[in-house]
């Protein structure tokens, strides 16, 4: 089909094929859609990608993806610092904070620990979150790694590392699908989980 389309059409429909969940078809809707469009609301998109890829960072505290740093929720004092929620990557924080209900801060592994991919307890964000219990002393460790082979694995590992400094070590409830994503759970799911919580056996 690619030989029969202007080349910057193809080359926009290859490069939305590239993203999580976009398959051919998608991405080729998505690309006549913006041609369709007005050229500022193009324009627009363009520069709110590099605008994103050219001012967001990790917050240096918690990992999370931030313009400012430290983030929104490492700097709000209401929130309570006793508390973390160890998530696999940035999008959960965001998947969390719909359901409305957590007030804790979070840290952010940046993974999950994945031998089949070469992913080991080395490669995420672990050795920064020691130290921030170390420094910050929780009473409480929520994981909330997705209910999956990695995300299970993984939370066992923190499991059995993170009980003997002392603070209550939990998982989310199993309101949350065997095999599911926390980004794709609805905020009722969300919620129920958090407030399901139960304490690892390690």
């Amino acid at each position: 089909m690619s030989g029969t389309l202007a080349q910057p059409v193809a080359a926009l429909i290859n490069e939305f094929s590239k993203l999580p969940t976009i398959g051919p078809k998608t991405a080729a809707r998505l690309v006549f859609h913006l041609l369709n469009r007005p050229r500022h609301e193009a324009q627009a998109l363009a520069d709110a990608i590099m605008a994103m890829k050219d001012k967001v960072r990790f917050c240096t505290s918690c990992f999370s993806l931030t313009e400012n740093d430290p983030c929104a929720i490492c700097s709000d004092d209401r929130r309570d610092a006793q508390t973390f929620c160890v998530v696999a990557e940035a999008k959960d924080i965001f998947a969390i904070e719909r359901a409305d209900i957590y007030r804790g801060r979070y840290h952010v592994l940046c993974g999950l620990i994945s031998p089949m991919d070469g992913v080991g307890p080395a490669d995420l964000r672990v050795k920064e979150l020691l130290e921030r219990i170390g420094r910050e002393r929780p009473t409480e460790i929520i994981i909330a790694t997705n209910p999956n082979a990695e995300g299970e694995a993984t939370a066992m590992y923190l499991s059995r590392l993170l009980t003997p400094l002392g603070p209550r070590i939990t998982r989310l409830a199993s309101g949350l699908p065997i095999g599911g994503d926390l980004d794709y759970a609805d905020e009722v799911t969300i919620a129920r989980a958090l407030e399901g919580r139960r304490t690892m056996d390690h």
